[in-house]
């Protein structure tokens, strides 16, 4: 993110004009969620005059810049409460069905839902027989599944979530052991702004009218 975030936090590098922290928020505040809680870290003063502007409820909590993505979690028990609550990164985007995850999430019962999504491979792929190329197939969908960052959880979950801890590591493993984590299959569109590249990808999409999360944060 060096080329345009260098001295701006992530969430808040720009999609067509727009933070990329509006946009997830916005795919959930289109979808009938209005409560929010900003984990933040780095830039947190940027991010919290940022969020003091949006239409919904929101508040900001410092974490810290170097506090892990299991600890920020951690910080927030309290504020979370006795609720189930959604959790996801200030980067990743998606024409996810948020109500159907959150259906999902409770038919399951258990303490904790991710999102899977199988993203499409970088590179074009030769197709071979043998030693002889047969083809080639232009940056198809992994086979693999994974995670996509759009999470359900229950108060129970926060028990697996320690304050040293990244959440996508011991967390979720130990809720994997215990048979308390679900995968909710998300097959259309989701990409994350890792790179300068993925925000000129984004923003392309954007600009050209073919986001197909638009139609979910402008509803």
């Amino acid at each position: 993110m060096r080329e345009r975030g260098e001295s701006l936090p992530k969430p808040l590098v720009e999609i067509g004009g727009r933070p990329i922290l509006w946009h997830v928020m916005s795919l959930y505040a289109g979808q009938g969620f209005g409560r929010f809680l900003l984990l933040t870290g780095n830039g947190a003063g940027k991010v919290e005059e940022f969020a003091a502007d949006l239409p919904w409820d929101v508040s900001c909590l410092d974490t810290g810049a170097e506090t892990p993505t299991g600890g920020r979690v951690h910080l927030a028990r309290e504020e979370l409460g006795d609720e189930t609550f959604c959790l996801t990164y200030a980067d990743g985007v998606a024409d996810i069905d948020l109500r159907a995850l959150l259906d999902f999430h409770h038919e399951q019962g258990g303490a904790a839902t991710i999102t899977v999504v199988r993203p499409a491979n970088p590179w074009g792929v030769a197709e071979l027989d043998g030693d002889a190329v047969t083809g080639f197939r232009e940056k198809p969908r992994l086979e693999s599944w994974v995670n996509g960052g759009f999470m359900v959880m229950e108060p129970r979950a926060l028990g697996a979530i320690g304050p040293d801890d990244v959440l996508e590591r011991d967390p979720l493993e130990r809720l994997a052991g215990e048979r308390e984590l679900f995968a909710f299959r998300h097959e259309g569109f989701w990409d994350c702004m890792d790179t300068y590249k993925d925000t000129l990808l984004l923003n392309e999409l954007w600009e050209t009218g073919e986001a197909p999360w638009r139609p979910l944060v402008e509803a």
